[in-house]
């Protein structure tokens, strides 16, 4: 594996790794963003049917001044199942009985009663504007809003298969450039959709793009870094999507209308598209696909940028060749996403790491799902689902350089299942405690994605790591399609879910332990450096490496 001594050479963590980790994980924050969207800009609002004698000024001057507005809506509009104004049905005539204080429920009929023919009246104190109230998605037409988002999930695990494969294909930073480029184009565009299908179709190729950004970004800042510089700027990358929960909630809190929400959060990714250009490309996936002149230029603008133009200057086309003579010919060998479970080292690391992604996707919006019972406080939810994040997050950094990777992802997974399982047990009036159970599990949800987007990568070679952290995103993707699913369960029983959210977890954690330890451990470049680690850790610490002496030459 002799890149990473080439790396160490030109600097695997100096200036150029500070200022490229900072251009990559200002957008991460940013695109945290659309995948919360829809809890604020597809809110549904209080809303009734639109009605003449309150929403029609000619009919209301010919009612007595003297009705109040709740005495015209209680004679317009039927009483819900909650004794609350029904929002999706109302009388066909008003109902003059119903002033009468004796009169009650029996003084009307169903036969009396039509659904919103002219349309719904919204409360709007809250929200000015959601896709909701813009398309009137309630009612008989409530199934479309979670279909929304479906959808949504569906163009993340769609992009992930895509972007996975054309990233190993055609360069990381070139996908990430483009992807930036469409999230930007799709998602101001999504703001002026003029219908629903329309809205769903280009939300689908906002999540498209989205897969492609997560991806590279995260594949890009651990080629370009050092083992033990790994866990940091993967932990960072992480802590992204805490901060953008917490954004999240400012931005939305400030703009209430859906369609300049859409566009506040989509348009600075015209700038992040402008500045990808000068991101560099991985110069570890230039190598080991046969693309030695670029891969010379990026590692020595990277010494440049680091102060160590001397190293750079050394540096040839000649010395690269022979410092990975063995890994350019291993890694341009015919590589596709069969090779992952032909190889049988490979195959189990897959099936292993799938799992392991599918669990998180699970069991994220499992406890999520649990955690909106706490409050009404949209606003204040998005900010407290982001801050649990932090410290958990940051503690695993601290787990990652103890206990390894492998014991890590296997605690993290286990508690957070051990949490679920144990709120099957509380009783519901002990809110304090269940509230707890679910922020500790929360907790440990967000200690597996830290985890997982580090083992994935490292668990991988160069030539198949995208195409493999692709299929995890798939996984993950699944799981957050299914999870919301399993919560039908409870019609049976209100344990079921949790019990199910639960047992994928523990189980999965267990697994787990089957993983490799990856920790310390230069990247695999090649599927060979998979099949024997231990033979090729042990060949890079005993030998003298031709690319030190070249370099002194």
């Amino acid at each position: 594996m002799a890149f990473a001594e080439l790396l160490d050479q030109v600097g695997s963590q100096g200036r150029f790794q500070v200022l490229q980790t900072v251009a990559l994980l200002v957008p991460i924050i940013a695109v945290t963003t659309h995948s919360m969207l829809e809890n604020f800009s597809g809110a549904v609002p209080n809303h009734r049917c639109w009605v003449p004698l309150l929403d029609n000024s000619t009919a209301q001057a010919s009612v007595p001044r003297t009705l109040s507005p709740e005495a015209l809506l209680t004679i317009s509009i039927p009483p819900g199942p909650n004794q609350e104004p029904h929002q999706c049905r109302r009388f066909r005539h008003p109902q003059w009985q119903l002033l009468d204080p004796n009169a009650t429920s029996a003084n009307w009929s169903k036969a009396a009663t039509e659904p919103c023919v002219d349309g719904w009246v919204y409360n709007r104190s809250t929200f000015t504007s959601t896709i909701v109230t813009q398309w009137d998605l309630v009612c008989d037409s409530q199934a479309l809003k979670p279909m929304a988002q479906s959808i949504y999930m569906a163009g993340s695990l769609v992009g992930a298969a895509v972007r996975g494969q054309t990233s190993d294909r055609f360069g990381r930073r070139l996908v990430l450039t483009w992807s930036y480029l469409q999230l930007a184009v799709v998602g101001t565009a999504a703001g002026f959709a003029p219908t629903f299908p329309v809205y769903c179709l280009l939300r689908f190729l906002v999540a498209f793009a989205v897969a492609g950004i997560l991806m590279n970004t995260a594949t890009l800042l651990m080629e370009w870094m050092s083992a033990a510089g790994r866990p940091l700027v993967m932990t960072l990358n992480s802590l992204g999507f805490s901060f953008g929960q917490v954004l999240m909630a400012a931005v939305a809190y400030g703009v209430r209308d859906w369609a300049m929400l859409q566009l506040t959060v989509s348009a600075p990714f015209f700038l992040s598209f402008v500045y990808s250009w000068w991101l560099a490309e991985s110069a570890r996936w230039l190598l080991i696909t046969g693309r030695v002149a670029q891969g010379l230029r990026e590692l020595q603008r990277v010494a440049d940028i680091n102060r160590k133009r001397a190293v750079g200057e050394a540096l040839t086309t000649e010395v690269l060749l022979s410092a990975m003579q063995e890994e350019l010919r291993m890694g341009q060998a015919p590589a596709s996403m069969g090779t992952l479970l032909r190889m049988p080292g490979l195959r189990q690391r897959t099936c292993l790491s799938i799992l392991c992604w599918f669990a998180f996707g699970f069991t994220f919006y499992g406890l999520a799902l649990d955690l909106q019972a706490l409050g009404s406080n949209v606003f204040l939810l998005q900010v407290l689902i982001g801050v649990v994040d932090i410290p958990a997050k940051t503690g695993t950094l601290l787990l990652l350089s103890h206990l390894g990777r492998r014991h890590t992802q296997a605690l993290s997974l286990v508690l957070a299942g051990v949490c679920i399982l144990a709120n099957t047990v509380v009783p519901h009036e002990m809110e304090a405690l269940r509230s707890a159970l679910a922020v500790l599990g929360l907790s440990g949800v967000g200690a597996v994605f830290t985890c997982i987007t580090i083992y994935s990568g490292e668990l991988f070679p160069t030539t198949l790591r995208m195409t493999a952290v692709g299929l995890g995103q798939m996984a993950a993707r699944g799981g957050a399609i299914l999870g919301p699913l399993v919560r039908l369960l409870g019609v049976y029983s209100p344990s079921i879910p949790l019990l199910v959210y639960g047992v994928v977890a523990v189980l999965t954690g267990l697994a787990a332990l089957l993983l490799p330890e990856t920790r310390s451990l230069p990247l695999p470049d090649t599927i060979q450096d998979v099949q024997r680690p231990a033979v090729k850790k042990a060949a890079d610490s005993t030998q003298d490496h031709p690319v030190l002496k070249s370099t002194r030459f």
